[in-house]
C-alpha cells in the first residue's frame, strides 16, 4: 500500500519538481473522469455518527433446571402415574413403587415406639397406692413362709398331716373294694341268654333272608336289613359279656387314691424331718425378691434407669423415621416443576437408575462455546438478540447471564472454548430443547463519532499504520489517520480527519478489514450505522 510523507525540501526546484508533477497527477485524473470509458472512481464522505461492534455465534437451547429422578431404593413398579409431555408441580407424583412390606415395617416400629414410650411413661408415673400395698402384702408373706419354714412344723401340723394319710388309706380300700365287685359281676346265666339271643337272631336272618330271595320287594329288604343288625347287636352283646366285666373305671380310681396315699405320706415325712437347706433358702430369696420390689415402687426409677428408657424410645422413633421415609420413597415424586421429557419404567419393572426426567422450560436459556480469542469481548449483563433457526425472524431478548470460568479443550484440534450462558426472555412460540438458535451482541458501542466507511481506508500491516486518499476540489491528498472502533463497514476515526471530509475508494491498494486479524473463533461479523 502507497504511503505519503511529509518533508521540507531545502532546495526550491524540488518543490517545484513536486508540485509540478501533483499538478499533472490531477489533470491525469480528471482526464480520466471525463473519459466515458473509464469508471468513475468511488468516494465516500466522514460523518459523525453511532457505531456498534457486533458479535453473532450460534448454540443449543436448553433448559437451566432440569432434573433426572430416581428411586430411593430398589422395587418393583406398580404404577406410571405420569407421561411424557405433562405438566407437573414440584411433590407431584411421578411413579409407585411396590410399598406392601414398606407398610409393614412402619406399623411394626410404630408398635416399637408406642411400646417404649408406654415404659417410659410407666417409669416416670407415681406409684399408685393399691401398687404399694400389694408389694407390702407380698413382703409379709414370703416373711411368714420364711418363719414357717425356719420354726418348724407345728404339733397341729403334724395332726392334720397324719388325718391326711390316714383318709388316703380309707380311700385305697374303699377303691380296691370296688374295683374287686366290678370285676366278679358277671354271671354264667349272663352269658347262656346272651347267647341264646345270639342264635335266635342268626335263625330269624336266614328266615327272612330265604323270604325276600323267593319274593324280593322293599318290605322284605327292609326286613332283612333290619334283621342283619340284630344278629350284630346279639353278636356285640355276647362278646362283651365272654370279655369279662369294665373295671377300668374302678382301676383308674384305685391308681388315684394310691398317688394320694403317696403324696400324703410324703407331706407328713417332709414335716417331722423339718425345712431343707434349700426351701429355706428359696423362702429367702423370695423374701428378698419382695423387698426391692417394694423398695423400686417407693423409690421411684433410678436417673440410668430414666435414661435407658428414654434411650430406647429415641432409637424406635429413629427406626420409625427410616421406615415411614422408605415408605415414602415408594412414591416417586417431582423434585422441580417442570414438564416430563422421559419415561423409563413400565409397570411390573424392577426400578433401577433414572426412571423420569424432567425440565423447566420457564429457565430456557441458549448455550455457546466461545473461542478463547473472543471470550474477552463477553461480560455478564451484555444485552443479546437471539433468533431461532425454526422462526427465523422472530428476534427474542436476552443477556449474558454466566461465562464458564473453566476452559474446554477440544482433544482433535486443541482449540479452547469457553461456555457461555444466555438468559432468555419468554417467547411468543413454542420453544423447545435443543432448537438450534443464533445469538449477536454488542460486544462495544460509541455514539457521536466521526465515521468513516472502512473501505476508503488504507492499512500498512508492516508498519501498523492507516491513512486514507483526501479528495479537495481536483487533488487528491494522501493523509495518514488513528482509528478506533472498527467493525465491517465502518471505522471510527480519532484523527486525521474532519466532519465531511471527501475521500476517494481505492480499489488498488490493500484497505482496512474487520475482525481479529486471521482468528477462526464463532464470533464474527459486526454492523455499524
Amino acid at each position: 500500500m502507497g504511503k505519503f510523507k511529509s518533508k521540507k525540501f531545502l532546495a526550491a526546484a524540488l518543490v517545484a519538481l513536486l508540485l509540478g508533477a501533483a499538478a499533472l497527477l490531477v489533470s491525469s485524473r480528471r482526464q480520466q473522469a471525463a473519459d466515458s470509458s473509464q469508471p468513475a472512481q468511488e468516494t465516500v464522505t466522514a460523518f459523525i455518527g453511532d457505531l456498534a461492534a457486533e458479535a453473532t455465534a450460534s448454540g443449543t437451547i436448553q433448559a437451566r433446571q432440569t432434573a433426572a429422578v430416581s428411586a430411593a431404593s430398589p422395587g418393583r413398579v406398580t404404577a406410571v402415574l405420569a407421561s411424557v409431555g405433562d405438566q407437573v408441580s414440584a411433590g407431584d407424583p411421578l411413579l409407585q413403587l411396590d410399598s406392601a412390606e414398606l407398610g409393614l415395617a412402619v406399623e411394626s416400629a410404630a408398635l416399637t415406639v408406642r411400646l417404649r414410650q408406654a415404659n417410659l411413661d410407666s417409669l416416670s408415673a407415681s406409684p399408685e397406692a393399691a401398687d404399694i400395698a400389694a408389694a407390702q402384702a407380698a413382703v409379709a408373706s414370703a416373711q411368714a413362709n420364711l418363719d414357717d419354714l425356719l420354726d418348724g412344723p407345728s404339733a397341729a401340723q403334724i395332726s392334720l398331716s397324719e388325718a391326711s394319710v390316714a383318709a388316703a388309706e380309707a380311700g385305697v380300700a374303699s377303691a380296691s373294694a370296688e374295683l374287686n365287685r366290678a370285676q366278679g359281676s358277671i354271671a354264667d346265666s349272663q352269658i347262656l341268654a346272651a347267647e341264646a339271643s345270639l342264635l335266635s337272631a342268626q335263625g330269624s336272618l336266614e328266615r327272612i333272608r330265604e323270604t325276600n330271595e323267593a319274593s324280593p320287594n322293599q318290605a322284605n329288604d327292609l326286613a332283612l336289613r333290619q334283621a342283619i343288625q340284630t344278629v350284630a347287636n346279639a353278636q356285640a352283646a355276647y362278646e362283651d359279656l365272654l370279655a369279662g366285666p369294665d373295671s377300668s373305671s374302678a382301676r383308674g380310681s384305685l391308681i388315684s387314691a394310691q398317688a394320694r396315699l403317696e403324696g400324703s405320706q410324703a407331706d407328713l415325712a417332709r414335716l417331722r424331718n423339718g425345712a431343707s437347706a434349700t426351701e429355706i433358702a428359696n423362702g429367702r430369696v423370695q423374701l428378698a425378691q419382695a423387698n426391692s420390689s417394694l423398695a423400686s415402687l417407693q423409690e421411684g426409677p433410678t436417673a440410668q434407669a430414666l435414661a435407658s428408657a428414654a434411650a430406647e424410645l429415641a432409637q424406635a422413633e429413629i427406626a420409625l423415621a427410616d421406615a415411614q421415609e422408605r415408605l415414602d420413597g415408594a412414591t416417586v415424586t417431582a423434585p422441580i416443576d417442570g414438564v416430563v421429557t422421559a419415561v423409563n419404567a413400565a409397570p411390573g419393572e424392577y426400578a433401577s437408575g433414572v426412571l423420569v426426567e424432567l425440565a423447566d422450560l420457564n429457565s430456557l436459556e441458549l448455550l455457546l462455546a466461545v473461542d478463547e480469542i473472543d471470550i474477552g469481548q463477553i461480560a455478564k449483563g451484555q444485552p443479546v438478540a437471539i433468533t431461532l433457526e425454526t422462526w427465523p425472524d422472530l428476534i427474542i431478548d436476552g443477556e449474558v447471564r454466566e461465562i464458564g470460568p473453566q476452559a474446554n479443550i477440544n482433544p482433535a484440534t486443541g482449540l479452547v472454548s469457553y461456555d457461555v450462558y444466555l438468559s432468555m426472555a419468554p417467547a411468543e412460540v413454542g420453544v423447545k430443547i435443543g432448537m438450534s438458535a443464533n445469538a449477536s451482541l454488542i460486544t462495544s458501542a460509541k455514539q457521536g463519532v466521526l465515521l468513516v466507511a472502512s473501505k476508503a481506508i488504507r492499512i500498512d500491516r508492516t508498519a501498523g499504520s492507516y491513512s486514507v486518499e483526501l479528495v479537495q476540489g481536483e487533488q487528491v491528498t494522501e493523509l495518514p489517520i488513528s482509528v478506533g472502533l472498527r467493525t465491517g463497514q465502518y471505522t471510527e476515526v480519532t484523527g486525521g480527519l474532519n466532519e465531511g471530509d471527501e475521500l476517494l475508494v481505492s480499489n488498488g491498494a490493500p484497505v482496512m478489514t474487520f475482525g481479529n486479524e486471521g482468528d477462526g473463533g464463532p464470533f464474527g461479523g459486526g454492523m455499524g450505522q
